[in-house]
């Protein structure tokens, strides 16, 4: 299939999809969701919706359980709003985003300490051999030519 008409066709999923969680899904384990993008197959049959969920490993383990008791609901409305011939499966996968982000983070502060840490030491450093490391003609050189 065309690869405009899939495309627009998963940001049409992601925004049935969290609407859905935003108003009719509402399953007390369900955290604070962000449904952050939606891939699906090039024969439309099987979507990926990934998510985010703000709050810590309790949040993420519950808004799984709901999500996945919530998969049919979710699909049958997904099926009603496109139209399609075949309604995609929906497959809910926390999106990594986040982790990954929070370790690039960490990892340009440690560039940063480090980087700081060099400046600091090179403030009051000195050159290991003379000031001037290259040969200069000497007066006694110009004088014999």
């Amino acid at each position: 299939m065309n690869q405009a008409r899939v495309n627009q066709l998963a940001d049409r999923i992601r925004v049935i999809v969290a609407g859905m969680l935003e108003r009719r899904v509402k399953d007390p384990r369900l955290g604070f969701v962000t449904v952050t993008d939606v891939r699906l197959t090039g024969d439309l049959r099987d979507a990926t919706v990934f998510y985010t969920v703000f709050g810590g490993d309790q949040d993420r383990a519950g808004t799984a359980a709901a999500l996945a008791s919530a998969t049919g609901m979710i699909r049958s409305e997904v099926g009603r709003q496109l139209g399609l011939r075949h309604t995609p499966s929906l497959r809910f996968v926390p999106d990594a985003v986040p982790e990954n982000a929070a370790h690039i983070e960490d990892l340009l502060r440690r560039a940063r300490e480090s980087d700081a840490e060099v400046a600091r030491r090179a403030a009051n450093a000195q050159y290991a051999g003379d000031p001037d490391p290259y040969r200069t003609p000497s007066e006694d050189d110009s004088e014999a030519e």
